[in-house]
């Protein structure tokens, strides 16, 4: 399900109470919304020709990064973390974070800022959740504790490589991370995946138990998304996200807690990996 945004809204820095329910009703129930046109495509431009450099520098190290679920050309790629890459409306986006607060509650924080690129080339990943239930073997499962943000800095066509998605299946709490092909053809026979396909200035919410994976990128160009990961408050928290002083002010009217630690120095973003809230 996508979500026209309206100027309005965007002005106002908050979703319409009929588009907050629809927004929060279909990540309990789909696992996932489209927040349509809710980043500034130049910010979204600056980003992405840094990272496509970034990019070619992973690659040209022959480093591991392009292993992504056993899959080839899908590289944990993260945005770099000091000004002038860090926009408010990436890092604390106003729209995101009035569904954010109002899905997981008071004291929700963020605890990841990184992401993936799809390159040219790519093969298909595994089948797979980001995180496992809390509470396994209840079905439906337990309400959503975490979602991912994920921001692509360019139009995510199925040629490009757009995410599969598995509606509902976030709340199938009797299965593990590791989903096998008996348990993905079942689900397949039930109801079969979607593609996100997102248009620039899009923001794609999920539950982060949802089924996914990435899949081919057809064309000849990079698709970078990054990822941000917000948690319930009462959640654990990991190791605080490291950005450079300087872009303090974008996280100034920050709904989520950014869970943020500024740095003197920059440090080493791109192979210096740390997962979520870890």
């Amino acid at each position: 399900m996508k979500i026209k945004v309206s100027s309005e809204e965007l002005t106002k820095r908050e979703l319409s109470a009929s588009h907050l329910r629809q927004a929060i009703d279909a990540i309990r129930e789909e696992g996932y919304i489209i927040l349509g046109n809710i980043v500034s495509h130049n910010h979204l431009d600056l980003l992405n020709e840094k990272m496509t450099q970034d990019s070619h520098t992973i690659v040209s190290s022959d480093s591991d990064r392009g292993e992504g679920r056993r899959a080839i050309g899908h590289l944990q790629q993260g945005a770099p973390p000091f000004a002038p890459y860090i926009f408010s409306d990436i890092v604390a986006n106003p729209i995101v974070e009035h569904v954010s607060t109002t899905l997981l509650g008071e004291g929700a924080f963020n605890g990841f800022y990184n992401g993936n690129t799809n390159t040219p080339g790519s093969t298909q990943q595994n089948l797979h959740m980001d995180t496992g239930h809390l509470w396994p073997n209840l079905n439906p499962s337990h309400p959503t504790a975490s979602v991912v943000v994920n921001i692509p800095m360019i139009d995510v066509t199925e040629e490009r490589g757009a995410i599969e998605l598995w509606p509902g299946t976030h709340l199938a709490g009797d299965v593990s991370r590791r989903l096998d092909e008996v348990t993905e053809e079942a689900q397949r026979k039930v109801r079969p995946p979607v593609r996100g396909t997102t248009q620039k200035g899009d923001v794609l919410i999920r539950d982060m138990r949802l089924w996914h994976r990435g899949v081919p990128n057809l064309s000849d160009t990079h698709r970078h998304m990054i990822a941000l990961v917000h948690y319930a408050g009462w959640l654990h928290r990991g190791r605080t996200i490291r950005y450079v002083k300087g872009c303090e002010g974008a996280f100034k009217n920050s709904l989520v807690d950014p869970h943020a630690t500024f740095l003197d120095e920059p440090h080493d973003y791109l192979f210096d990996y740390r997962g979520p809230n870890t």
